[in-house]
């Protein structure tokens, strides 16, 4: 996920009846955290895990035309994909309703509402290869009302974009598709779950795991789950995991993956001030880019090849 708290305020957004500065509190699972990163100070999964348990990844490399990124951690297995998607709805619908109430929720036919739908539509087939679940997702787009650079995908297919970051960085079309593919990305590689699943066996928590699979006295309820995944955010890896798988499902879909070199360049600007990588719990843009940089000629068939959006839209406008 994508979120800033940058000290300078934006210029006014050009956005007649639609506010572009409400404060809209966050679903439990993309709260903001303590990642000093101003594109992700509220990562949901923790780092609570030992040395050595990122090795219970399954399988290899992927024999497939395109990114490398191995097989689905093990640790998945240890928590219900259904109560994570339900509790991920459940705080998604109520983010939705404080938006629509404050008048922050953007309509159907805003432009770029139009615009993040013809994105989405055009990237979503392209997921059900990296998740078989993603075929049943009811996946969901919307655009909120505020000025924050920010935007995030829960599990189940629940994306949102905030209004600033398409505007203060003026994200092309591209880099749309490269930011949506990234969010998309942690919800297909299901990170909520090996993150959970890595806590409960560094914690021995069998009582938990009985209890979120129904083996237990009476069970863990959708509401304890959003508690649990409020504790968590993502790791590196987790971060360049989805940078690549998103870098991909973007070219596939008929959209520049170079563009993932321009978005963080805007990005690093935009972080002025962040702190070291070895402080943060992700990669710098500088390690972003040379990472995305060298995987391009693994993605550079697959947009060669892929058809080409048919439209092309604009950022949102800036007042001077």
């Amino acid at each position: 996920m994508w979120t800033d708290d940058l000290p300078t305020a934006m210029n006014d957004l050009s956005c007649p009846s639609f506010p572009t500065d409400d404060d809209i509190a966050l679903p439990e699972m993309v709260r903001q955290r303590d990642c000093g990163c101003p594109l992700h100070q509220r990562r949901l999964f923790s780092r609570l895990l030992v040395a050595g348990a990122a090795s219970a990844v399954a399988g290899g490399a992927l024999a497939r035309e395109g990114v490398e990124v191995g097989g689905n951690s093990k640790f998945t297995q240890l928590v219900s994909a259904q109560q994570v998607e339900q509790s991920a709805q459940q705080q998604y619908l109520q983010m939705r309703q404080e938006a629509q109430s404050k008048g922050a929720l953007a309509a159907p036919n805003h432009p770029q509402m139009i615009r993040l739908n013809a994105i989405a539509q055009r990237i979503i087939p392209y997921t059900y290869e990296w998740n078989p679940r993603a075929r049943d997702w009811k996946w969901e787009v919307n655009l909120i009302g505020s000025k924050t650079l920010n935007a995030f995908c829960m599990p189940g297919g629940k994306i949102a974009f905030y209004l600033g970051i398409l505007a203060q960085l003026q994200l092309s079309d591209d880099e749309v598709a490269m930011i949506m593919g990234h969010e998309m990305a942690h919800a297909l590689r299901e990170h909520a779950r090996e993150r959970m699943g890595k806590q409960m066996a560094t914690r021995g928590a069998i009582e938990l795991g009985s209890a979120l699979f129904g083996l237990g006295n009476a069970g863990r309820s959708v509401a304890d789950m959003g508690g649990q995944l409020l504790t968590l955010k993502f790791s590196r890896s987790d971060e360049s995991e989805a940078d690549l798988v998103g870098m991909e499902l973007a070219a596939r879909a008929g959209y520049d993956p170079h563009a993932g070199v321009t978005l963080w360049q805007k990005m690093a600007q935009a972080a002025k001030g962040a702190p070291p990588q070895f402080l943060s719990t992700h990669p710098s843009s500088s390690t972003r880019i040379q990472e995305l940089s060298a995987n391009l000629p693994k993605v550079a068939g697959l947009y060669e090849r892929a058809e080409k959006p048919p439209v092309r839209y604009q950022p949102p406008e800036l007042k001077g």
